[in-house]
């Protein structure tokens, strides 16, 4: 079992960067900006529960920028230290994912402003989970803004993101089992136990979201996913003991880590 701290991150010196890093979701790849966007390092504002041997530290990018169409102002999750490849491969998984939220709603102009929610959320002994919530808001205002949520996870012994079906060998009983899970779980959550049925049927798309815990697979849902927005962002978490059956065994020890 790993011995994790808490790990505040002191602020770093500035510098700048231009353009975004490729995605590096499998079935996506993120598009060249439209404009080159400035970043700094920053430091985190939640505190990262850390292995003390894994060789990674938490930081941040503020990644800001105009294409004409999307203003944005970001917090995105960064690491530091460990295995450069692998610390570039979480990065740029990060960086790939706003720039996934940049591209979105076509034809509409939004801005996309940081949540306290982002962070490294995880750095295991064998694995980095990083969560991204950002708000859009319609340009000019809307009624309120919608908060966006994406995750990375990279398995630190390949540098690969971990994806779903990296995870279930038979994707369909997996997503079987986090439907099942989720159902058990949300009562006990903001969404009560009226919560919203179709937000938890067995897709991908369902459960797109997720980073990897020692205690379990935490299952982030989408605004109005599982309830109204009232209720707030949801998220579950289903332990590995009842995923276990469903997973590859190779994975079982780096998720978990």
């Amino acid at each position: 079992m790993s011995i994790f701290r808490i790990l505040a991150v002191p602020l770093a010196a500035a510098v700048l960067v231009g353009g975004s890093a490729c995605s590096d979701d499998p079935d996506d790849a993120a598009s060249t900006p439209d404009v080159t966007t400035t970043a700094r390092v920053m430091s985190v504002s939640p505190t990262v529960r850390e292995d003390p041997e894994a060789g990674y530290s938490a930081t941040s990018t503020q990644v800001t920028g105009d294409t004409g169409r999307v203003r944005y102002d970001v917090t995105v999750p960064q690491v530091e230290g460990g295995d450069p490849a692998v610390a570039a491969e979480f990065n740029e998984s990060m960086r790939a994912a706003l720039q996934d939220q940049i591209d979105g709603a076509s034809g509409e102009r939004f801005t996309l402003d940081s949540r306290t929610e982002s962070g490294v959320a995880h750095i295991g002994s064998r694995v980095l989970s990083g969560l991204l919530v950002t708000s859009w808001n319609a340009d000019p205002p809307g009624a309120h803004p919608t908060p966006l949520v994406a995750t990375v996870v990279v398995d630190t012994d390949n540098g690969r993101p971990i994806t779903l079906n990296t995870l279930f060998p038979d994707l369909q009983a997996g997503l079987d089992r986090l439907s099942e899970e989720s159902a058990r779980l949300l009562p006990g959550t903001a969404a009560g136990a009226e919560f919203e049925r179709s937000g938890i049927e067995p897709t991908r798309q369902n459960f797109s979201n997720w980073l990897a815990t020692p205690e379990g697979m935490e299952i982030h849902f989408s605004d109005y996913q599982v309830g109204p927005h009232a209720v707030g962002l949801v998220e579950v978490t289903a332990p590995w003991d009842r995923l276990q059956d469903v997973m590859a065994p190779a994975m079982v020890g780096v998720v978990s880590s």
